[in-house]
């Protein structure tokens, strides 16, 4: 069988990495406005603040902060990262660091996702809308960095 045969080529998925940036400005766009009602003591989170689905309650109780800082906050950076190591000149880099960094990147993502989760359903007992599609725009860029990787290794 012939490599082409074997693994996909870049150029068959040249998609994926424009995918890529359009999640990761979609959670940079998200965490921004977290990060801004975050600083604001903003009520305008669009969200109802009774019963489970509660943003206030989240984005407010003691899980917010991590070590101090805003969780909004540590998204926005997150997404930021993600953000430039998305852009097109980095995917086509022959240096095997932005792979790398993009893999880490999202795999710090989804294990910070799932305790999020974990917190907002057994600890807080409340969802937060906003920060559900940050776990889940997170979850998709993991889907992404990872098919990418499986299909097409980075080049040695």
């Amino acid at each position: 069988m012939t490599e082409t045969a074997q693994h996909p080529s870049r150029t068959s998925l040249g998609w994926l990495p424009w995918a890529t940036l359009v999640v990761s400005v979609a959670g940079l766009a998200v965490a921004a406005y977290l990060t801004y009602e975050h600083f604001t003591a903003g009520t305008t989170l669009a969200c109802p603040d009774t019963g489970v689905v509660n943003c206030a309650k989240v984005t407010s109780s003691q899980y917010s902060k991590v070590l101090g800082i805003p969780v909004a906050l540590l998204g926005l950076a997150f997404f930021v990262g993600m953000t430039a190591l998305s852009v097109p000149p980095m995917w086509r880099t022959s240096s095997p660091w932005p792979s790398r960094l993009r893999l880490v990147g999202v795999l710090t993502g989804v294990v910070f996702v799932c305790y999020l989760i974990w917190a907002e359903l057994f600890q807080i007992n409340a969802i937060c809308l906003w920060c559900t599609v940050v776990h889940a725009l997170t979850l998709v860029l993991f889907a992404l960095v990872i098919i990418r990787l499986a299909l097409v290794p980075p080049a040695s």
